[in-house]
């Protein structure tokens, strides 16, 4: 016999000495703990459980001490007969993979807590109003003027042919109304915080959160890069009617077309302050009580207020377009707005439940197809836009108000 089949003669022998030990060592289990280990062979991806059991503090120790052993896997088959003989198996081992399953299932559950928690998650129109109904707003109400004050012959004039005051019942919901106008954006407000990202992601299309201050406002048609500067006169009830614009099917479509009708090469306006401009309008015509006979013939004010928003905002869009308007023209056409807004609040009304009705049925809008052209429109910040608060003051009765 050759020198090679002695040496592999020896190993043979080696490997049976090596079996019969550990047979040897092996004594038949008891039920229970053949029952835990025949529950630990049938768990799944069993190389992986191996793998975490060994990062439990005993398996380690016995592992560690496990010299000259196979890896993986079959160092541990090799040394389970030992464990099990230990008593170990149906305490340590079984104690392991349960710690190792219920971390799984911690990781699982917070994981989507959170995702359901996140701060950029859209807020509908009814969400951000209930939070003005829930929080304290006593310090903003004292400010508010529900009516216009008059006197002398303009208070006889409008007790005899004016609009019918406001029914006893609603005027609640209307100082609310002109209570959120006088709330400021708080950037450490996580609600209103949400409302920009909702007008933000709604208008441009964008999965993502963005900053509260940026350029990117200014794409959207704010003066700057904070949108609380741009709020004047209107104050957050400016950005909960840009919220309720955006979060019906049917106005988001109106308002992107907008968009689109305010970055026109050559008619372009800033979207966003004319919009704030338009709320402005309508706390106007609701101090000055022209909204009244069609908030008591629906028995409600906000809808009314949100609806007139929108109508205004359409017609704006469509005198713009047809009439061929640009930026220069925007203090004369605001100011024709205003009045026609406060002498037929109805006629408007009727105007967007047409717009309205057409979108639904898939038909072109009143404001036609806009063409696409080459460059996209400069900043508005570089051209010079005349909002309502930069108008001449006058009264109801034909001159210009404060």
């Amino acid at each position: 016999m050759n020198k090679k089949s002695c040496s592999f003669h020896n190993e043979e022998e080696l490997r049976d000495e090596q079996a019969d030990s550990v047979s040897a060592a092996y004594s038949p289990p008891s039920d229970k703990d053949s029952s835990a280990l025949l529950a630990f062979r049938g768990i799944p991806s069993l190389p992986r459980q191996i793998s975490e059991l060994k990062s439990h503090s005993t398996l380690q120790a016995l592992t560690t001490e496990a010299n000259g052993w196979a890896p993986g896997a079959t160092r541990f088959f090799l040394y389970l007969p030992a464990v099990q003989h230990a008593g170990i198996m149906s305490t340590e081992v079984l104690r392991a993979q349960e710690e190792w399953e219920a971390v799984d299932s911690i990781q699982l559950e917070t994981g989507s807590q959170t995702s359901s928690d996140q701060s950029g998650q859209l807020i509908s129109f009814s969400e951000a109003l209930q939070h003005f109904q829930t929080v304290d707003l006593s310090s903003f109400k004292k400010r508010i003027q529900p009516t216009i004050r008059r006197t002398g012959l303009a208070a006889l004039r409008h007790c005899l042919f004016g609009p019918p005051k406001l029914h006893q019942g609603l005027r609640e919901e209307r100082d609310l109304v002109l209570t959120i106008a006088q709330c400021g954006l708080d950037s450490q407000d996580p609600v209103h915080g949400r409302v920009l990202q909702t007008i933000y992601k709604k208008l441009t299309g964008s999965r993502f959160d963005c900053a509260l201050h940026g350029d990117h406002w200014e794409d959207l048609g704010f003066q700057g890069a904070n949108p609380a500067t741009d709020l004047r006169g209107a104050g957050f009830l400016a950005l909960l009617h840009l919220l309720y614009l955006v979060m019906d099917s049917k106005t988001l479509l109106m308002a992107q077309e907008i968009l689109r009708l305010s970055r026109h090469h050559i008619q372009q306006f800033p979207f966003c302050l004319m919009s704030v401009n338009i709320t402005r309008i309508v706390i106007q015509a609701l101090r000055e009580e022209c909204l009244s006979r069609e908030c008591n013939r629906q028995q409600k004010v906000i809808p009314v207020v949100n609806s007139f928003y929108a109508a205004t905002f359409l017609h704006l869009a469509h005198i713009w377009k047809m009439q061929q308007k640009t930026i220069s023209d925007s203090g004369f056409v605001l100011k024709d707005l205003e009045v026609l807004a406060k002498k037929s609040p109805r006629q408007l009304l009727k105007t967007l439940e047409i717009y309205l009705a057409r979108v639904s049925k898939g038909q072109s809008s009143l404001l036609g197809a806009q063409k696409h052209y080459g460059a996209q429109a400069p900043h508005c910040k570089e051209l010079t836009f005349t909002g309502v608060c930069d108008l001449p003051p006058c009264s109801s009765e034909g001159t210009w108000l404060n």
